[in-house]
């Protein structure tokens, strides 16, 4: 059975078959649900088949019977004249049975460690963020069941601060009464499984832990569990940033996730990092040990 003959109830397409479109794709299989997606490469195309996955070039893929009905999943990063996916594909949105878009958390701007909830005025400050508000007003034009989901910092298996430590790559940026919110991925996965099985759940929703904290204390506990030494603290005014880098210091803001709770009857496996780190250190363990 092809995508576009599958069941458009169940049937997910992802534009962006990324991390996260992956972690939601594996949990969608395991309920029967016909998945796949687009990339950019003809050879991450072929190592995601091999994997299992139903994975299209994005540049090549327009077709008579492309994109497939069903639920689409954006994930694709803005450009400057906002979602590419927008422009290539959203003439054909009528086909879509839900459009999810995944945004940034960025849209909110700095709001001296306040809280954002889903109502709060977007107020973007970077250019990135700016293309992300941009490409949300485009699919919010599309006139189609819209989710729009504001992420923040994204972490887990292969992404976290177990691979920075042991790659050498870790920083210790230290910003008076900076925090940040984050996810595990597979919450991610749960949250907006939640939302494809619940067609009336639209508008804008949060996926976050429940425990925004500075950054520091992320690095300093993934290091005293693998028990290398944390990296020498440097304060942020003097740290040679990056400008992306740079752009995300100079923000600070706590994320609710209080809406998401009430309208899906999700909440997040890992409450904080601590439990979603050590999840992920057993699970490396085990792999290890056989």
């Amino acid at each position: 059975m092809t995508m576009q003959q599958a069941d458009p109830s169940r049937t997910l397409f992802a534009f962006g078959l990324g991390y996260s479109a992956q972690a939601l794709a594996q949990r969608l299989n395991t309920r029967n649900w016909r998945t796949g997606g687009t990339v950019r490469s003809a050879e991450r195309a072929e190592k995601l088949r091999a994997k299992g996955f139903d994975a299209h070039i994005f540049e090549t893929s327009r077709s008579s019977n492309f994109p497939p009905s069903g639920h689409w999943l954006i994930s694709v990063p803005p450009d400057a004249k906002g979602c590419p996916v927008f422009r290539a594909f959203g003439a054909d949105a009528v086909r879509a049975k839900s459009i999810t878009y995944l945004s940034t958390t960025g849209v909110y701007g700095d709001l001296g460690g306040g809280w954002a909830f889903e109502w709060t005025p977007t107020n973007p400050q970077s250019d990135r963020a700016k293309r992300r508000v941009l490409a949300e007003t485009q699919w919010q034009s599309a006139d189609r069941p819209l989710r729009i989901v504001r992420l923040p910092g994204i972490y887990g298996p292969g992404r976290s601060p177990f691979d920075r430590l042991r790659a050498g790559t870790a920083s210790q940026i230290i910003k008076a009464e900076q925090v940040f919110s984050r996810i595990h991925v597979d919450d991610i996965a749960t949250g907006l499984e939640a939302m494809l099985l619940r067609p009336k759940a639209l508008g804008v929703f949060h996926l976050c832990d429940d425990l925004p904290v500075p950054p520091e204390h992320v690095i300093q506990f993934a290091a005293d569990h693998l028990g290398l030494p944390a990296p020498e603290p440097v304060a942020f005014a003097s740290a040679a940033l990056s400008p992306m880098a740079s752009s995300f210091y100079a923000e600070c803001k706590r994320i609710s996730n209080a809406r998401a709770k009430s309208a899906l009857g999700w909440s997040p496996e890992y409450k904080n990092y601590k439990q979603g780190l050590l999840a992920i250190l057993e699970a490396e363990q085990t792999a290890a040990s056989g």
